[in-house]
């Protein structure tokens, strides 16, 4: 099953970034395609992109409010928020582990050898932060003379964006070397920062820095497709908190907002068919491995 992720992890990827003509235009993509959201975190100027990121234009639609209703514009970007409310109530985090390329270079790096360390589970809450003040609260209250606010996550933290957008098109277009500053320099160190701890720690990025993450977990007890626990058959061995690539323990939290249904603990852990695949509340991918008595669990 992890083989299977892996290509689909690499497929999504390519589908998302599947313009290949940047090294001759030189400029980004801006076809018909452009329209179509997302599933991972994407970055919309990534030169290779045909989609957009749905961060990135909740942040936009933020801003623009404050013009739109001045002017009776009585919209509220329902496509952006339902598209990533569509995805977040049918896979939830599932997107993360399965289709979000930055999830998939974090993997990659932590492959890397190296001494590995865990992430206090504290700190996963600071996407939440993220996700309201950066994309939401910020966008829509600190406005110009204009009433236009800023994308502020993509602008000043996003390290996706950086490696996926700003270091290309510096490749593609040198002359912008001469407009770089310290916001740049800020967002690589951002971004370098990372890199390293994907080496030492499994997906910080996705567990502690990532708005679309936080956004997704709040569908974990509505999405369509999720793992359960099948209590009668757990012997409480802890074999499914040592494979997690989220830090999550299942058997005590089969609802964390962290997992994001890789199913490592599923394919590679459970032995006594504990864990199961649901999809709309019916089970698949069970496996008949060994069961032992009640009394001895």
């Amino acid at each position: 099953m992890e083989v299977i992720r892996k290509w689909i992890q690499t497929i999504m990827a390519l589908l998302v970034n599947g313009s290949w003509s940047f090294p001759f235009t030189r400029t980004i993509y801006q076809g018909p395609l452009k329209v179509v959201c997302s599933p991972g975190l994407n970055c919309y100027s990534c030169p290779a992109a045909t989609t957009y990121c749905p961060i990135g234009s909740l942040q936009q639609m933020m801003a623009g409010i404050r013009v739109a209703l001045e002017n009776g514009q009585n919209f509220f970007g329902l496509y952006v928020i339902g598209t990533m409310g569509i995805l977040g109530g049918v896979f939830g985090r599932l997107i993360c582990g399965w289709a979000c390329p930055f999830g998939l270079i974090q993997e990659l790096l932590h492959k890397i050898p190296s001494r590995k360390f865990n992430i206090p589970q504290k700190l996963n809450y600071i996407k939440y932060f993220f996700l309201i003040f950066f994309v939401i609260l910020l966008p829509l209250t600190a406005v110009d003379a204009f009433g236009y606010g800023e994308p502020w996550y993509c602008k000043y933290f996003c390290p996706a964006g950086t490696l996926e957008a700003g270091l290309p098109m510096l490749l593609l277009q040198p002359e912008l070397g001469r407009t770089i500053g310290p916001i740049f320099y800020n967002k690589l160190f951002i971004l370098v920062g990372f890199i390293i701890w994907s080496i030492l720690a499994s997906r910080p990025f996705c567990r502690t820095a990532c708005p679309l993450g936080a956004f997704y977990s709040l569908f974990k007890k509505l999405k369509l497709v999720k793992l359960r626990l099948v209590e009668e058959n757990c012997t409480k061995c802890g074999e499914c908190h040592s494979v997690c690539p989220m830090g999550v323990k299942f058997n005590e939290s089969p609802e964390n907002a962290e997992c994001i249904s890789c199913l490592k603990c599923m394919d590679k852990a459970c032995r006594f068919d504990a864990i199961t695949l649901e999809i709309a509340g019916l089970p698949i991918g069970s496996k008949s491995g060994p069961r032992i008595p009640v009394a001895l669990k």
